[in-house]
């Protein structure tokens, strides 16, 4: 059996450096140098979504849509081999989420953008770069270990086992002269364990808590952030200690590999080792989880081009996607594959779900700056917003309601004659009276906007709203949007029907 270092091996070492000075020392280089870009907002945005008793799924949907370049990397993930279990084409992230659900879509994002953020703060870091390299070496081996264990959230493994380096990345790019001094230490025979502890005080894994703590994950992610030795597999691990396992395992094999170098048969003895050690605590056959490790590596290399390369370049997904900004010239077929998803899903989805997907559609399908969907509460008296998509949008809706009763204006004119309205130019002087004002003063960078009614059986029960700001390239619908639009309004509004029979007051309550 090989023998692992306990993390509290190091112990009787009196540490030159005392946990609480660590801790201080990297939130201050945090603060001085910056979070991971972009990742310590975006995650908030995420676990806020996972976590949340109401609109999981459309939050969810949000978060995800809030950053294009993830939208697209979550879609392209979505819609590959490990998912064509689903046999469909998914082409909206509110039908992804619906399909594999806001935990699975909540850890592929987390696990996407943490490497993103890594890449870019490590361009000029070999020592970061190599143990990102091992962490999304780590993430692909656990793929293919929970998927050998019938595992149903793979993902959730996946980002368990990246994040499982997040002490050692965090101190190899904010404590440089710790990491230094460990890796001297290292090299003159003292076990990892030991010079960590003396030059830290704690442990890598205990800083990845910290800062997992700090970043505001999911507790049971941040207790899988911890070693677990290999033991007889006397009763079942439970879901914690399980992914705890998985996550040291595919850590240890990518370290392995990522050591070897050239010497794959080298790293073939270790990973042999390991999977005979931990076979039997996570329910496998040696040999059936050296296999999937052994897959696993293949997948990274083979999606990287090559895993050496990673360390050289940080190119971890194959190139950058472009991210768009307006109306594209294919919007007509994104807004007809946006109805395709809706048709798919709609005998399953409930109206909410539908409802989310119509506003994904318009809004990325137009490539709107902003999309609004309105309700009316008969209660009330007014339309009032249920969700939007959009930058900054969500501080505007305490000021987007308004009253029922006929007003002559754009947004009533389109209630009450069932018909969509596109105003090219509001800055128009020729149109300012038909303006509301709660819309002049709500969106007064709104240069083109859209009122697509939803109206049931001659009864308005409300519209999808959306707009071109100034600061994108003029655009308008021409005639061959109009088509899928008209084919989405009808599947909302007989959704909106069907439910209103059994429920006559869907709309006048939090969906």
């Amino acid at each position: 059996m090989t023998i692992y270092p306990h993390s509290n091996a190091a112990g009787s070492i009196a540490s030159a450096v005392s946990a609480e000075q660590t801790l201080t020392l990297l939130w201050s280089q945090v603060h001085k140098r910056g979070n991971l870009p972009g990742f310590s907002k975006a995650i908030g945005a995420i676990v806020s979504a996972m976590q949340g008793d109401n609109d999981r799924e459309f939050n969810m949907t949000r978060a995800v849509l809030a950053d294009p370049a993830l939208t697209q990397r979550v879609l392209r993930l979505a819609n590959s081999a490990m998912y064509s279990v689903f046999g469909q084409d998914i082409n909206t992230i509110s039908k992804a989420v619906i399909i594999l659900g806001t935990e699975s879509i909540g850890h592929l994002a987390l696990g996407l953008k943490l490497v993103e953020s890594l890449s870019e703060v490590s361009a000029d870091a070999v020592d970061t770069r190599g143990e990102m390299g091992k962490a999304l070496l780590a993430g692909h081996i656990a793929r293919q270990v929970a998927s050998a264990a019938t595992m149903r959230d793979g993902e959730e493994a996946v980002v368990c086992s990246m994040l499982h380096c997040l002490g050692r990345m965090m101190v190899a790019f904010y404590l440089t002269d710790a990491w230094r001094t460990i890796q001297m230490l290292v090299a003159q025979g003292e076990a990892e364990p030991a010079a960590t502890n003396n030059a830290l005080g704690m442990s890598f894994n205990a800083i990845g808590r910290a800062v997992a703590q700090q970043w505001g994950l999911p507790g049971p992610l941040v207790n899988t952030l911890q070693d677990i030795l290999p033991r007889a597999a006397t009763e079942p691990l439970d879901h914690a200690e399980w992914l705890a396992a998985v996550s040291t395992l595919s850590t240890h094999c990518a370290t392995a590999v990522w050591s070897a170098g050239g010497d794959q048969a080298d790293a073939s003895r270790v990973i042999s080792s390991l999977s005979s050690d931990y076979a039997g605590m996570l329910g496998l056959e040696p040999q059936f989880l050296m296999n999937a490790v052994m897959v696993g590596r293949e997948c990274a290399i083979n999606e990287t081009g090559s895993v050496y390369a990673l360390q050289m370049t940080g190119n971890l997904d194959g190139g950058s996607l472009p991210i768009l900004s307006g109306k594209s010239i294919d919007a007509a077929h994104r807004l007809l594959r946006g109805v395709n998803d809706m048709r798919g899903a709609a005998a399953a989805a409930s109206t909410a779900q539908l409802l989310t997907m119509a506003l994904e559609t318009v809004f990325k399908g137009l490539g709107f700056s902003r999309t609004v969907a309105f309700l009316r509460n008969a209660n009330t008296g007014r339309y009032v917003p249920r969700l939007a998509l959009g930058e900054g949008i969500q501080e505007l809706l305490p000021q987007l309601a308004f009253e029922d009763a006929y007003r002559p204006d754009v947004f009533h004119a389109a209630l009450a004659n069932d018909k969509m309205i596109f105003i090219e130019n509001a800055l128009d002087s020729a149109f300012f009276n038909k303006l509301p004002r709660w819309w002049k003063k709500a969106l007064p960078t709104a240069r083109s906007f859209m009122v697509l009614p939803l109206v049931v059986n001659r009864y308005p029960v409300g519209l999808i709203y959306g707009d071109w700001d100034a600061s994108v390239p003029h655009a308008k619908i021409e005639q061959a949007d109009i088509t899928p639009l008209d084919q989405l309004r009808m599947l909302m509004v007989r959704a909106i029907e069907q439910r209103r029979q059994v429920d006559p007051c869907w709309g006048e309550k939090k969906l």
